[in-house]
């Protein structure tokens, strides 16, 4: 009997991958279907329980059970794909509905004007909406919450000061998801009443990021006294409200003009690179396919090397943190929690097994989210 050569080999598997093509196409269109099920009845997509039952079964069909491991990995990939194209779906049908419907309700911390008003504006661009203003960073989130509103916009770190640490809390302590964020360009300037020199200021208001940003400018101007305010926008509002002249603020070109300020001093920040990065948190967790970017909080056992050891897993499980922050714990003295920003996918088999080797490590660790970092924002 004659050996088939390469050409008669490639021509079966050319035939098998056609046999492929069709089976995976009606495996879609299956898919699809269980897509509309599940959107009529607000079923969840993941049913890892069912995925697993699905691959067990398949698996043991083979007459080869030495192939079980190449399967194992082909029925996982089948399986990632499915789920992702129904996440497709039914994302495709909700904007449908938000755009034929009422518009989404989203808020955030201060008034027009602000860099959080503007990180909102961009992020959802084009998006029908109906905007709510909050005081405090708390309110944003408790709106969240009570569903008053879908998302919230806060900021989170400024990579001239580093991470504003009461929102770190706000989203762990009230259990919030993570589900996008927007890097914005933040030039901070130095706003007054018309007429106005800079002689004449005597107090600057602006919330305490703003003038930490801008803090050089201040060591030149001792005379000027800071005073704390809610938010920059809010701050240069008060001070076209006030009419008086020996009164400024710091915030954006977009406040100024707004509220009929002059701009006596620009660009005041010390960082020219100075950017802030807003979350967009929701009650509810949000995937796409095309997320890069987790976030995960942990605490570690209160022991001596504790986060050594879980930190080392990280490089183990071949996963980039890119971000950490520690946050005190309530009543356990020298005790934290860290919040780490990383890249990958929980698609990923291997993001899934190591978050999950990192998470037996712990004394506690939650995902906050997986999401699709900004390109304004460095992984």
């Amino acid at each position: 009997m004659t050996e088939p050569d390469l050409e008669q080999l490639r021509t079966e598997i050319d035939r098998l991958d056609n046999t492929l093509v069709e089976t995976l196409e009606a495996r879609f269109n299956a898919v699809r279907r269980v897509a509309a099920y599940k959107d009529a009845r607000k079923m969840p997509v993941l049913d890892r329980e069912r995925e697993l039952k699905v691959i067990a079964k398949t698996v043991g069909r083979l007459h080869d059970k030495a192939y079980g491991p190449q399967l194992q990995e082909i029925m996982e990939k089948v399986m990632a794909v499915s789920r992702n194209l129904q996440i497709e779906i039914l994302a495709d049908n909700i904007r449908k509905r938000e755009q034929a419907g009422d518009p989404i309700r989203v808020g955030y911390q201060g008034v027009k004007g602000s860099f959080s008003h503007q990180a909102l504006e961009d992020y959802f661009a084009g998006v029908p909406k109906v905007e709510m203003n909050y005081v405090h960073f708390e309110d944003v989130v408790v709106a969240v919450k009570n569903h008053e509103i879908k998302y919230g916009v806060l900021p989170i770190e400024n990579s001239s000061t580093g991470g504003i640490t009461e929102v770190y809390d706000l989203v762990r302590r009230y259990d919030c998801h993570i589900v996008g964020e927007k890097g914005i360009k933040v030039d901070q300037n130095l706003l007054a009443l018309p007429g106005a020199a800079l002689e004449d200021i005597r107090k600057v208001y602006s919330h305490p990021q703003g003038f930490e940003q801008s803090r050089a400018f201040f060591r030149r101007h001792p005379a000027m006294e800071f005073v704390p305010f809610f938010n920059t926008a809010r701050s240069a509002k008060m001070v076209a409200e006030s009419g008086d002249r020996t009164k400024a603020a710091i915030a954006s070109r977009q406040a100024a003009k707004l509220y009929g300020l002059t701009v006596l001093a620009e660009n005041i920040n010390y960082n020219n690179a100075n950017t802030t990065r807003f979350i967009i948190i929701a009650d509810e967790p949000e995937h796409r396919p095309d997320a890069n970017k987790i976030t995960v909080v942990i605490a570690t056992k209160h022991e001596p090397g504790s986060l050594y050891k879980v930190l080392g897993h990280f490089y183990a499980c071949g996963l980039n943190m890119t971000n950490l922050e520690s946050r005190p714990i309530d009543g356990r003295s020298w005790e934290y929690f860290f919040h780490i920003d990383l890249t990958g996918n929980l698609d990923d088999p291997k993001v899934r097994q190591g978050l999950q080797e990192i998470a037996e490590h712990s004394a506690y660790c939650k995902i906050l989210g997986n999401y699709v970092s900004d390109e304004d924002v460095l992984l």
